[in-house]
């Protein structure tokens, strides 16, 4: 079981890794480009800010999936420091599992808002409707609850073993 979900969340970590790798080159290029056409031309890209904002919400989600991977996320540690050395496993479980439950929330209203801006047909530029890039909102969520539920995994399997 503990094999399955490394190669789970190694195989994520590799589609995540080229996503942002490939999202920041095409940012990296597009600032680059807006930059010589402005200074050099007095033209730019007119969609090409919009686009590097939306590229921003992108990274930030992806990023943020794999940080909840190395455990490098924001977090309050006041639990940690006054639980016993004991019940400490146990007590990241149940925090693991209450942060998850909040990102499966957040996942959903995310999917709501994107139900509301199909709708609406908010369109950003030259027809491309606002909600392709909108749509990382519930996946970036979904993605960190899930990256949750394999720690979760992880640790009980830790737990199981000792």
């Amino acid at each position: 079981m503990q094999k399955l979900l490394k190669s789970i969340d190694k195989s994520l970590s590799l589609v995540e890794n080229s996503f942002i790798v490939a999202i920041v080159t095409v940012m990296v290029l597009l600032s680059f480009l807006q930059l010589v056409l402005r200074n050099f031309f007095d033209y730019g890209i007119l969609w090409g800010d919009t686009f590097l904002r939306h590229l921003v919400l992108w990274v930030g989600f992806i990023g943020a999936s794999l940080a909840t991977r190395d455990e490098k996320h924001i977090n309050i540690d006041l639990l940690g420091r006054i639980t016993p050395k004991k019940y400490f496993s146990y007590m990241r479980i149940v925090i693991d599992l209450v942060t998850m439950i909040v990102c499966i929330a957040l996942a959903r209203a995310g999917y709501v808002f994107l139900k509301y801006e199909i709708e609406a047909n908010t369109i950003l530029f030259n027809d491309v409707p606002a909600w392709y890039f909108q749509l990382i909102i519930p996946i970036g969520f979904a993605l960190i609850g899930f990256r949750f539920l394999l720690k979760i995994l992880e640790r009980m399997i830790t737990l199981n073993k000792a």
